[in-house]
């Protein structure tokens, strides 16, 4: 599949592109500063752009089978940046003729019982918090959006972390995913194998759902 892939420099994003190409997938990469991305490969492009600028990356988007967004604030500082992100890409990719979008989700809007969010614990820490209520945001215009796209926003566990690709996961919905142990946690490499794996079976379109082991 031809892909375009937002967030290549950044940790998750970098997971995704690695799991991709290893896929066989053609990956354009947008990028907003080039020096930063030095992998090289026959089936990966790298264009320079800003998502929040169309005008810098949509002639690259048209005709791809599918768009992955891994957008975060945290080198901004802006936490709007994630929020105005999902806005222009349900806005400009269907005159791109892209019909498949993949996000990399939050998981701070993830139910810990009916009603009761991740990010409403207490103990919920503070310095994560504008980032999850952004994330949090974006799901919501995702799910009020009447866009002709097949979106899916994909949460994480509550700790994502680095670790090993065993390629096994378990799948949910808007609840948190725990483990016997109540822990609730995938590796950056499965996250990745679970993303990939939306766009390989095309399912879960215009859902939420969260991945755990």
């Amino acid at each position: 599949m031809k892909l375009v892939l937002f967030g290549a420099t950044g940790h998750i994003g970098h997971a995704i592109l690695d799991e991709a190409l290893a896929r066989g997938h053609d990956i354009t990469a947008v990028v907003r500063d080039a020096s930063r991305l030095t992998e090289q490969h026959h089936k990966l492009h790298v264009v320079v752009g800003d998502i929040a600028d169309p005008a810098s990356w949509l002639a690259a988007a048209k005709g791809a089978d599918a768009v992955i967004a891994s957008v975060s604030a945290r080198r901004n500082g802006n936490s709007e940046t994630i929020p105005n992100a999902a806005n222009t890409l349900l806005a400009c990719l269907p005159d791109a003729g892209v019909e498949r979008l993949l996000w990399v989700g939050g998981a701070g809007s993830l139910e810990t019982s009916p009603g009761v969010r991740v990010i409403d614990d207490p103990h919920f820490p503070e310095a994560w918090k504008p980032e999850a209520q952004a994330q949090a945001r974006a799901l919501e215009i995702f799910r009020s959006s009447k866009a002709d796209i097949d979106w899916t926003y994909i949460s994480p566990a509550a700790w994502l972390e680095d670790g090993a690709r065993t390629g096994t996961y378990r799948m949910g919905g808007d609840a948190l995913l725990t483990d016997a142990s109540g822990h609730s946690r995938i590796s950056v490499p499965d996250y990745a194998v679970a993303l990939l794996d939306r766009l390989d079976r095309e399912d879960a379109p215009r859902q939420r759902i969260t991945v755990a082991y």
